[in-house]
């Protein structure tokens, strides 16, 4: 009975794709943090991995056809997050602070999934060789 690579790698490769998402609007919301008028954004997690599963409703350039594909900014997957301090007088409801410290969350639970993912190759290879 043959298992398919993707059963074999469980959920990780799709959090990574989502974790990366996610890091890219942190990092524009630190980009503009000084910035009159940006409001900060954020992707539900748990909505962006659902959707990343599914794998409808996304088109990006791809230069492999085997590539995953997403976009989750094109059907409007991110949010506008309700700001925790007053309102500074030009609009910006960025909080450098609060940006870093999810950037930094999301940098770590990206890792542990680059690490789980890792484990699980390491364990087919395994597998694969008998252990050799």
């Amino acid at each position: 009975m043959a298992i398919g690579i993707d059963k074999g790698l469980g959920i990780h490769p799709h959090a990574l794709l989502a974790r990366e998402a996610r890091a890219t609007v942190l990092a524009s919301n630190i980009a503009n943090a000084d910035t009159p008028g940006y409001k900060a954004k954020d992707i539900n997690f748990q909505d962006a991995l659902q959707r990343v599963q599914s794998r409808s409703g996304y088109s990006m350039s791809r230069t492999h056809s085997k590539h995953f594909e997403l976009d989750l900014q094109a059907n409007n997957r991110e949010q506008y997050r309700v700001p925790d301090q007053p309102d500074t007088g030009d609009g910006n409801t960025v909080d450098v602070q609060v940006e870093r410290n999810l950037y930094m969350r999301n940098s770590m639970e990206y890792q542990a999934s680059l690490q789980f993912l890792n484990d699980r190759i390491s364990g087919m290879k395994k597998a694969i060789t008998g252990g050799r």
